[in-house]
């Protein structure tokens, strides 16, 4: 699966990992994440998240 990086501050989505600071299990796609699911690090929305 694609792995997304924040321009804000780099963090780094990774579906294998998932998101535990959002409740996120691992294996959700990028693309399946809520639309108001935000960084857990800088709290940037989706859409200044950018494919690796």
């Amino acid at each position: 699966m694609q792995r997304w990086r924040c321009s804000i501050c780099s963090h780094i989505y990774d579906p294998a990992e998932g998101d535990a600071a959002n409740e996120v299990p691992p294996g959700i796609s990028f693309e399946d994440l809520l639309e108001e699911w935000t960084c857990p690090i800088c709290n940037a929305a989706k859409r200044f998240f950018e494919p690796l």
